[in-house]
């Protein structure tokens, strides 16, 4: 293969598409590890220093599915483009920044450009492997960057901070959004998209918008402000009640922002409760253990984020070897099973780790069972995109974004609240620091694994395997038009 033609095949749209979910999921993880130096450099408050991550997280997982299905209205490589222009110009305004409301604001345009441009990834990807064995292969390598993004932030981030100075974790977005922006032409399917009238609901838009920016805002100040406190259950109602207005106006609108067939399948339906469950366990999972790890037994954060990386690389290694030949042979719900078994024993073992762990003894053998992420990760997304057709894989890509980030954000904000009252409770009976974060964190992993038996019980309740049939020319998306 010439290389003209390898960068126009669908293998290199993937690692378009990689590449970029990798550099997003990556910004929301780095920074964590940079925060003290950014406090001390730009004279952040301490409750102003969260914005550093809420004003990212906010827009990123509000805008996702109008992203989606914009993506499916102006076609998804323009707003794919648009989307790494936004996210690159942002990160480097954010690396220039003097002053915490510069940074604050160039971190909310990230997450804008992170949302635009990865609201429509997977719908890219399933109309572009359209061979069912291939998309399985395709989507194994896509959930193996994302495992390696969670992870290699916190690493990443201490080695930037440390050798250079917090301002690098940014400005290593642009020669990386470049090369992104650069290779994305020629490599990634030219869309004409259906056109704004195909479904311009700027009702449902303003609904969906607002009631997802308010949920996530809502639980990002849980800690600030408590579960039962009048500004969360004001603010969660606001948002449930626009919610709710949304899925009312999407049944009745003529032209649905979000066409509510895509949740007919139980498959892809039941895909999102179990990714909900399963996301908020896994994502919390890694912001408790560095915890633990920080806290407890002294870890610095560079010592924390490698002593991860096995986790990384196990996971990693399951998703891009193991989940795709697995998926073929026995079904992506057979599989997702087995990796929701593996990720309870993970936490379970957990619920048993001394304040005194060590870290082959305690903690290897738990980043050794977590590696089932790499069977859930990837049969989840093909089981959430399963019903996607090409004139609305935008809207479904945006959807199971969401799910996602919603997932994220609820469990870190349920698993930290639980484990920091907890603590409170054992400190007050007597109990020393250090015994007592450790009670804390025991609970929240006792947590996670009841959301992980939630899930497995979904999935096999709820879960069906799909029919297998060979690919045909006539299931060639009509909206991939030329290469």
């Amino acid at each position: 293969m010439t290389v003209p033609a390898l960068l126009r095949s669908r293998w290199a749209a993937l690692g378009v598409l990689s590449s970029t979910m990798l550099m997003a999921i990556l910004d929301g993880s780095i920074v964590t590890v940079a925060m003290p130096a950014i406090q001390d450099d730009l004279g952040f408050t301490p409750a102003g220093l969260s914005w550093t991550m809420n004003a990212y997280l906010i827009p990123l997982g509000g805008l996702l599915l109008l992203a989606g299905r914009l993506g499916d209205l102006i076609g998804r490589r323009t707003l794919f483009l648009t989307g790494n222009a936004v996210f690159t110009a942002a990160s480097v305004l954010a690396g220039a920044a003097t002053t915490p409301g510069l940074l604050i604001a160039a971190r909310f345009l990230q997450g804008i450009g992170g949302a635009l441009a990865t609201a429509v990834v997977l719908g890219i990807m399933v109309t572009t492997f359209t061979d069912a064995r291939e998309r399985t292969k395709a989507i194994g390598i896509f959930s193996f960057t994302g495992a390696a993004g969670a992870s290699v932030g916190s690493v990443l981030g201490g080695v930037l901070t440390d050798a250079l100075s917090w301002h690098w974790i940014f400005l290593i977005n642009l020669p990386i959004g470049l090369a992104t922006i650069l290779l994305a032409l020629p490599a990634l399917p030219r869309d004409r998209g259906l056109g704004l009238s195909a479904g311009a609901d700027l009702a449902g838009a303003l609904l969906v918008t607002s009631g997802l920016m308010l949920g996530i805002y809502t639980i990002v100040k849980v800690e600030s402000h408590g579960w039962i406190s009048t500004h969360t259950l004001g603010l969660g109602a606001a948002s449930l009640g626009l919610l709710a207005a949304f899925v009312i106006r999407q049944a009745r609108a003529a032209t649905p922002l979000m066409p509510l067939r895509i949740l007919r399948s139980r498959n892809v339906s039941g895909a999102y409760v179990v990714q909900l469950l399963s996301l908020s366990a896994m994502f919390a999972f890694q912001v408790v253990v560095a915890l633990y790890m920080q806290q407890i037994l002294g870890y610095t954060a560079l010592a924390t984020g490698l002593a991860m990386l096995p986790a990384a690389v196990l996971i990693g290694a399951v998703s891009l070897l193991a989940s795709a030949r697995l998926s073929n042979r026995f079904g992506e719900r057979t599989v997702l099973m087995a990796g929701l078994a593996l990720l309870i024993a993970a936490m379970t073992w957990l619920t048993t780790i001394p304040v005194h762990a060590g870290y082959v003894t305690h903690l290897l053998p738990a980043f050794v069972l977590i590696a089932g992420a790499g069977l859930v990760l990837p049969s989840l997304t093909g089981l959430g995109m399963s019903s996607a057709r090409p004139d609305d894989a935008g809207v479904a890509s945006g959807l199971f974004n969401t799910v996602q980030q919603v997932g994220m954000a609820l469990g870190v904000a349920v698993l930290t609240t639980l484990a920091a009252s907890r603590t409170e409770i054992l400190q007050s009976q007597g109990r020393d620091a250090a015994s007592a974060l450790a009670g804390g964190y025991h609970l929240a992993f006792g947590v996670s694994a009841g959301l992980l038996t939630a899930a497995l019980a979904v999935s096999a309740l709820i879960l069906r395997r799909p029919p297998q049939a060979p690919a045909t020319p006539a299931e060639a998306p009509a909206a991939t038009v030329k290469a």
